[in-house]
């Protein structure tokens, strides 16, 4: 046998010593991979959840301090557990990020954090993550990162004037963190809203980009509360892909923008936003341009332009021309013991809510138990 053989039989031998191998991996530590876990778990499957990040729930906490749910407590339960908080209630960003923390401590799911998972593929009978040096085998994985995470800004960006203070949607924390002067926020989505209605406080600001509808009655009134619960049925019963309706709504939440919910117009007017309808297009001296012509004299930009779906770490034949998974209730029908958990609409407009994944992550769970593959450590 010739060295190089001998070193190529030896690498190999050395990389399978240094794989860990699992029945089911579970990409991601947010709702969906938590509640995908405790199905798992109640099921009796042997599984570990991979999180990038250094504690469970961190994702939650890096989100702006005045960030709250969009559902009130009461929907925002993950399967087996209530949210703790009086049920009308609204929760904060950190008190999300602790009940996930509480949650995968009560459940003891084997959550193991600081793995940036970076390569998925397939090697005979059997999926490879990868996360960095470290190496997974397993019969199963189900991917729960979300469908976008990472940031999105146009590329002009880079254009703009040195001396403007930029910042996307995900990094920004509080007013603090801007210079003194005019604010632009970028996209008049609710996220931008409730930026724009937050800076406006201590900044003149403007808020630029169409208004894709808002909600006609107050989200934490009275009358909301009695409305909420029509909307919680028809958004895990009716606004599914089974119906006509549903279908429809899906392809609007996949492409399109979405509409103010806590914060509107007669809101943000009161507070001094300036909204204007056209969009930022592109940069001339330095300065945002806007779609009409305008020049806007600003020190701060905070993009609130979203997030783009980044599966380039996913080397599988999976996804359709539009970029999404190509699924049913979160099986790939094409490459069996891959699973998602967590898509925008992956079954109904409830998917994407935190009260929402637990039914999605239990369909999962119950078809890989059928399942019955497992790896031999």
């Amino acid at each position: 046998m010739t060295s190089t053989i001998r070193s190529a039989v030896r690498s190999a031998r050395e990389r399978h010593e240094r794989t860990e191998r699992f029945d089911t991996i579970v990409i991601g530590g947010g709702p969906s991979g938590l509640a995908t876990g405790y199905h798992l778990a109640k099921l009796g499957q042997s599984f570990v959840i991979l999180d990038a990040q250094r504690r469970v729930g961190d994702r939650w906490r890096q989100h702006y301090d005045s960030l709250r749910l969009y559902t009130p407590a009461r929907y925002d339960g993950l399967p087996g557990m209530e949210f703790p908080a009086p049920k009308h209630s609204w929760p904060t960003a950190q008190q999300t990020a602790d009940f996930l923390q509480a949650y995968a401590e009560r459940f003891e799911l084997p959550v193991r954090c600081g793995v940036a998972v970076d390569g998925l593929s397939r090697s005979g009978d059997r999926y490879v993550v990868t996360a960095g040096a470290q190496r997974f085998e397993a019969a199963n994985v189900v991917v729960a990162t979300g469908a976008q995470q990472t940031p999105k800004t146009p590329e002009f960006a880079a254009e703009l004037d040195n001396d403007i203070k930029q910042l996307h949607s995900s990094e920004y924390r509080y007013p603090a963190q801007l210079q003194p002067g005019g604010v632009l926020v970028v996209g008049a989505s609710h996220s931008g809203g409730d930026i724009a209605y937050e800076v406006a406080a201590h900044h003149r600001t403007w808020l630029s980009g169409p208004i894709r509808g808002q909600l006609p009655f107050d989200l934490e009134g009275r009358a909301g509360r009695r409305i909420l619960r029509v909307l919680w049925f028809a958004a895990n019963h009716v606004l599914t892909e089974r119906t006509p309706m549903g279908r429809k709504m899906r392809e609007e939440v996949r492409t399109k923008g979405a509409p103010l919910l806590r914060v509107k117009l007669p809101q943000l007017e009161a507070a001094g936003v300036q909204h204007v309808e056209a969009k930022t297009v592109g940069v001339r001296d330095g300065m945002p341009l806007l779609d009409d012509g305008t020049l806007l004299d600003v020190e701060n930009v905070i993009w609130c332009t979203g997030f783009r779906r980044d599966q380039g770490w996913i080397e599988l034949p999976v996804f359709d021309e539009d970029g999404w998974p190509r699924q049913h209730r979160g099986v790939v029908p094409t490459m069996p013991g891959l699973y998602f958990v967590g898509l925008k609409f992956q079954y109904s407009f409830a998917s994407m809510l935190f009260g929402g994944v637990g039914r999605d992550a239990g369909y999962v769970a119950r078809h890989l138990t059928k399942r019955g593959v497992h790896v031999p450590s």
